[in-house]
């Protein structure tokens, strides 16, 4: 990576110039530094694995400027969707939203950004974010959020808390020729529970200039706790996504993951699951329609270091017209995973001759005592016995395919949280789907 903006940029401010610019203490202006040396360093794809598939040539760095400054609105919204118990609603580069229900602010629960956490809480700011650890080190695109970004949000539940309803975080973005870095943390303590929806969408409409939203979310569940997080995205047709999740799992700590990927130009998603502590798991289910001529680079590392830990990881994809999708995926058991139950499965359907799908599953084991570890994929058009099936009970014959594909992706959809969201979701790609020609 040369000298100047990180990612070629039109514009971006340096990491010295943000942390002053937002009165950051210097333990945060130097991991700041550290993830800029990292990323200045990395290639654009570390594993061999997938180096073939790292595509990022449609993307025009070069009329992107990123936001180097964020702030509140003047009129801050403080009224909760119905059913949730907390909001963060960021436009572009302002803070537009912000509530917490009186039950999650009575129990200690905090949602806020990294700048008003800085005066009330330093103190755990920094716990959070010192080090780096919440971030894979391997990955070019998640050092340069973590040295260049404009807003982060902190979602905090302490210790035995249990939230029965979902905080929700907004992102809207896609002004012409802008770009906003932004990072995500999240801390579960011990025994605490939680439901995180994360929608994605436009902020206005396209005129025919990219934007850019590249986006952290960094995980930390401590022994006992349970995370339910469900994201939808739909950005606009001219807006490229770079999306960076990563998890770190206590002992018996429990992560379920539902995303759907329906939007953007192109759509560069990494998860990262570390299962650290005995006994803990995740379920992963991820979901891609993709039209025109989208491109989806989906990607998932499950890396298994504790006893007993157990992973289900799901990837699939639609895809139509010229549309691409990329999936791949890494099990990892390390020597001290003893126990280890882990399954990945990619599964692309292709609605077009023209349409492109590409699944890559690997394992990679250093511990034989283990109870499974196993993988699976598949590429192809629709199962036509499927459609003659459904045609043989008087639907027709484009209504069947409908079904089959909308079928194929309700698992995630299904897990979505707020009836609305699900409802949302569902117009979403029903809205995606063409009739055969």
């Amino acid at each position: 990576m040369t000298e100047g903006a990180l990612l070629g940029l039109a514009a971006g401010a340096s990491p010295v110039a943000l942390a002053q610019a937002n009165s950051e203490p210097d333990w945060l202006l130097e991991d700041r530094l550290a993830a800029e040396a990292l990323a200045r360093e990395l290639p654009g794809e570390a594993n061999p694995l997938f180096t073939l598939y790292h595509d990022l040539r449609s993307v025009r760095f070069g009329e992107i400027a990123a936001y180097d400054a964020t702030g509140d609105a003047a009129d801050l919204g403080q009224v909760l969707p119905e059913g949730a118990a907390g909001l963060l609603h960021v436009v572009e580069d302002t803070v537009v939203a912000r509530a917490l229900s009186s039950e999650a602010q009575a129990a200690g629960v905090v949602l806020d950004t990294f700048a008003r956490l800085q005066r009330s809480d330093p103190a755990l700011l920094r716990r959070l974010l010192e080090g780096g650890e919440t971030l894979p080190v391997d990955d070019r695109l998640a050092q340069v959020t973590r040295a260049a970004f404009a807003i982060g949000v902190v979602l905090h539940v302490p210790d035995g808390v249990r939230l029965e309803q979902p905080i929700v975080l907004r992102w809207s973005v896609g002004a012409p020729g802008q770009g906003l870095l932004s990072r995500t943390v999240v801390s579960l303590g011990r025994d605490a529970g939680a439901t995180i929806l994360e929608e994605q969408d436009a902020s206005v409409a396209p005129n025919g200039r990219q934007s850019l939203w590249t986006g952290t979310t960094e995980l930390h569940l401590g022994s006992g706790a349970t995370l339910d997080f469900a994201g939808m995205e739909n950005f606009g047709p001219n807006t490229v996504a770079f999306v960076n999740r990563h998890a770190i799992l206590g002992e018996a700590a429990s992560l379920t993951w539902a995303l759907a990927t329906v939007g953007g130009a192109l759509v560069k998603s990494r998860i990262d699951n570390v299962l650290v502590g005995r006994g803990s798991g995740v379920q992963q289910a991820e979901i891609g329609f993709g039209s025109g001529s989208q491109l989806f680079d989906l990607t998932s590392y499950t890396r298994h270091r504790g006893l007993d830990t157990t992973g289900n990881l799901l990837s699939k994809g639609v895809f139509e017209d010229q549309a691409r999708g990329f999936m791949k995926g890494l099990i990892d058991i390390e020597r001290s995973a003893k126990g280890t139950d882990s399954f990945l499965g990619e599964f692309g359907m292709l609605l077009n001759k023209k349409a492109r799908s590409v699944t890559i599953p690997s394992l990679e084991i250093d511990q034989p005592d283990v109870r499974r570890a196993s993988h699976s994929s598949a590429v192809g058009p629709i199962d036509e016995s499927q459609v003659f099936y459904l045609m043989s009970r008087g639907i027709s014959r484009d209504l069947a395919r409908r079904f089959i594909v909308l079928g194929f992706l309700e698992p995630v959809v299904a897990r979505i949280p707020l009836e609305s969201a699900q409802e949302q979701l569902r117009e979403l790609l029903d809205r995606k789907w063409k009739p055969a020609a």
